[in-house]
């Protein structure tokens, strides 16, 4: 494991293999909350808190309980309960510090239990069979990839919310063209490393 190796694994989960561009995980979100800037970067930054200490937790629980005991077939479930959990702890604390963002969230904060984001970066770290560095580098570059996506998205949307957008493109409509030229120009990083 090398500096190298691990910039890799960060530049590969934010650019290469997006997890809303290339891998079409993390939609509901992506196109609910990324109307505003402001409530964007409120769902990027608990996005990356719930996926690094999950990821974390789960590679813990993984290597720790569920491998000794012979149970890792119970991987999916352990994960699934872990973040529940701790999405719910998030959501408390949020609500408590912060009573704006809570409200601009909405309904998609406690939707980050079942965002299959989450759950993926769990997983893919042990199917990778990443060791504990590589897995805390991997869960920040995933989760800072789909904030960084979900905050070009939303500054995009404000801007086509104040032009004259054609009756039948407007909503969602331009924004599914528009977050599919992303992923296109997102393809351009392939090559990257």
């Amino acid at each position: 494991m090398t500096i190298g190796s691990l910039f890799t694994i960060l530049i590969g989960g934010m650019l290469i293999n997006n997890i809303i561009l290339a891998r079409f995980i993390g939609m509901c979100p992506f196109m609910g909350v990324s109307t505003k800037l402001s409530s964007a970067v409120g769902m990027g930054i608990a996005v990356i808190f719930v996926v690094f200490g999950a990821s974390v937790m789960s590679y813990l629980l993984y290597y720790f309980v569920l491998v000794p005991l012979n149970i890792t077939y119970m991987r999916l479930i352990s994960f699934i309960l872990l973040i529940a959990s701790f999405v719910q702890f998030v959501e408390m604390f949020i609500k408590k510090t912060s009573p704006s963002l809570y409200k601009s969230l909405g309904i998609y904060l406690p939707l980050i239990t079942t965002n299959c984001a989450v759950l993926y970066v769990a997983i893919d770290n042990i199917t990778q069979k990443y060791n504990l560095i590589e897995t805390m580098v991997n869960s920040i570059g995933v989760p800072a990839g789909f904030m960084l996506v979900l905050v070009i998205f939303a500054t995009i949307r404000e801007r086509l919310s104040g032009n004259d957008v054609p009756k039948a493109f407007q909503g969602n409509p331009i924004a599914f063209v528009v977050a599919a030229i992303m992923a296109i120009a997102f393809g351009a990083f392939a090559g990257l490393v």
